[in-house]
């Protein structure tokens, strides 16, 4: 395979994907080479599909030392029904020296169909240019290996999203016409109206996150005793903080106790505007109006939009103490009940 890619420029088998490739080197026949020359027949015996009939390591180096060394290989072809000898330069014979030729035609001058003859006074010349030879042959061998290793790491090792091209070359994707990166708010969100592919529908990676809300209560001076109703700075008094995830938002929200919401409005409404905070607070302050017991609960917030949420809820008490009139005559309590 690298011979051939080496002589031809390309690679015998290889087609757009790696299982066509697969299925040419097993199924297809070889391309005939159209540059190899006199490396012909060694590569299309070196390629047979059948391994019985592919020629072996052996003959092949005494082929490939033969063209190396100028001469023509006999692989793959016959003369008088035999394959004909292979002469190689500065080889040793593989066995009994030939027996003398018969009479005909003198050696060498091409017409006897038989390889020619390495002269005695010519050997040394020869040798010489076999070793130059072989050695161009291996260094062309190796650049053709390493052409074919950028090849091959080029087309299946490259990037997931390369495009095959003529020649085993990748191209890396082209960015997608009309794509736009979304816009970025100064928070680090992505801005709503960014688009992709110029359709102008909104690109699932610009969507606003969902809207969210935090509260929490806090309670001061939770535990009062004395005269009711208790002054405003006495009274105990609570503050429920809230944080939206996002901005502009209505958060619509009451103050509830365990018994149910409290006096006053029943649902509130906090604005948090575009270029304001995410959190705002309300302050609510619990009173009495008993002159006499003691008034206990708990107290929370309950969001209803823009999603449901609800606060822990902060325990307090007040009691309401009788004044004592002048002269030591007490007041007649009051049957009403506390209330906050």
């Amino acid at each position: 395979m690298l011979l051939y890619a080496a002589v031809e420029g390309s690679s015998p088998f290889r087609q757009d994907t790696p299982l066509s490739t697969l299925r040419a080197i097993v199924d297809e026949e070889l391309p005939p080479p159209r540059r190899a020359g006199a490396l012909t027949p060694v590569i299309e015996g070196l390629l047979r599909k059948d391994p019985a009939e592919r020629l072996p390591a052996g003959r092949a180096e005494q082929e490939l030392r033969l063209v190396g060394a100028g001469g023509a290989p006999r692989t793959g072809t016959a003369v008088g029904g035999a394959c004909a000898p292979t002469v190689v330069a500065g080889a040793e014979p593989p066995g009994p020296a030939p027996p003398a030729p018969l009479p005909g035609p003198a050696p060498g001058d091409g017409t006897d169909g038989t390889a020619t003859a390495v002269t005695a006074a010519g050997a040394g010349g020869r040798d010489r240019r076999a070793v130059v030879a072989l050695v161009a042959g291996l260094a062309v061998l190796a650049l053709a290996l390493g052409w074919l290793a950028y090849a091959l790491v080029d087309r299946g090792g490259g990037g997931g999203d390369g495009r095959a091209t003529g020649g085993g070359r990748t191209e890396a994707s082209e960015p997608e016409a009309g794509r736009t990166e979304p816009s970025r708010e100064p928070s680090g969100e992505p801005h709503p109206s960014a688009t992709t592919g110029g359709t102008g529908a909104q690109s699932p990676a610009s969507s606003p996150p969902p809207q969210s809300v935090e509260v929490a209560v806090t309670g001061v001076r939770t535990g009062y005793a004395g005269t009711c109703p208790p002054p405003h700075a006495q009274a105990p008094a609570f503050t429920a903080t809230f944080t939206v995830g996002r901005l502009p938002a209505e958060v619509v929200y009451r103050w509830v106790t365990r018994d149910g919401p409290v006096a006053g409005p029943d649902w509130r409404t906090l604005s948090f505007p575009a270029d304001g905070g995410r959190s705002r607070q309300d302050t609510v302050v619990v009173t009495a109006y008993d002159e006499g017991g003691t008034l206990t609960g708990r107290i929370g917030v309950e969001v209803r939009d823009p999603v449901g949420a609800r606060s822990d809820t902060v325990p307090f008490s007040v009691t309401c103490e009788e004044e004592t009139p002048t002269g030591g005559a007490s007041s007649p309590s009051s049957s009403g009940s506390a209330s906050p």
